[in-house]
């Protein structure tokens, strides 16, 4: 069974590459001998978005699997899973604004008038933000088990909006967003539908 040590270290993995690619672009001054193609940060800020949304839905993912198999040691999974998350989410927001946009507010501005899909992620790491913030045992206690899970439910709008914004963000119809997409609304459905008045008689 995996532990969270394992979890994360399987986790790390992508961004462990990433920045390896990124060692050995520097070292051989050619970014595409290193993989990163002829866009480095273009690639980089795609890389890090996408594993912050299979992150994402690897912690949707938990639950319903955790009750269809009776595997309780699922559970635990969770909150690590959920952290890389909000770690890949923040990398892929920071490289874009810092790097790719050099930090100017301005131009921010000017790409989310042009690109509105921009928003939707924000949106979405916005409301990863507090459920990483109040991922502890002792948030749980602060707040009280009934509110802390109230307020977690925000993953379900977050996997809603991280779905929109992949699918707003490609060029022209590309299947592979729309499959996260499916995905997406197959595990909020699954929860939704558990939380239900119906389903608890």
């Amino acid at each position: 069974m995996l532990g969270r040590s394992g979890v994360h270290m399987l986790m790390a993995l992508p961004l462990l590459g990433l920045v390896g690619q990124w060692a050995v672009a520097i070292v051989t001054a050619d970014p595409r001998a290193a993989g990163l193609s002829a866009e480095p940060i273009a690639y980089s800020i795609n890389t890090l978005g996408l594993w912050a949304l299979r992150s994402l839905l690897l912690t949707l993912a938990i639950t319903p699997l955790r009750r269809a198999t009776g595997w309780g040691w699922l559970a635990p999974l969770r909150r690590p899973i959920g952290l890389w998350c909000f770690a890949y989410a923040t990398l892929h927001l920071s490289v874009y604004f810092g790097l790719n946009l050099l930090g100017s507010l301005e131009e921010l501005a000017k790409e989310i008038a042009k690109h509105p899909f921009i928003l939707f992620g924000m949106a979405a790491w916005a409301l990863v933000l507090p459920l990483a913030l109040t991922s502890t045992r002792a948030s749980i206690r602060r707040l009280g088990a009934k509110r802390w899970q109230t307020l977690h439910r925000l993953i379900y709008g977050a996997a809603v909006l991280a779905a929109v914004h992949f699918i707003l963000r490609v060029k022209g119809f590309q299947i592979e967003p729309w499959i996260y997409a499916a995905v997406a609304a197959l595990l909020v459905l699954a929860r939704v539908v558990k939380l239900s008045p119906l389903s608890r008689r």
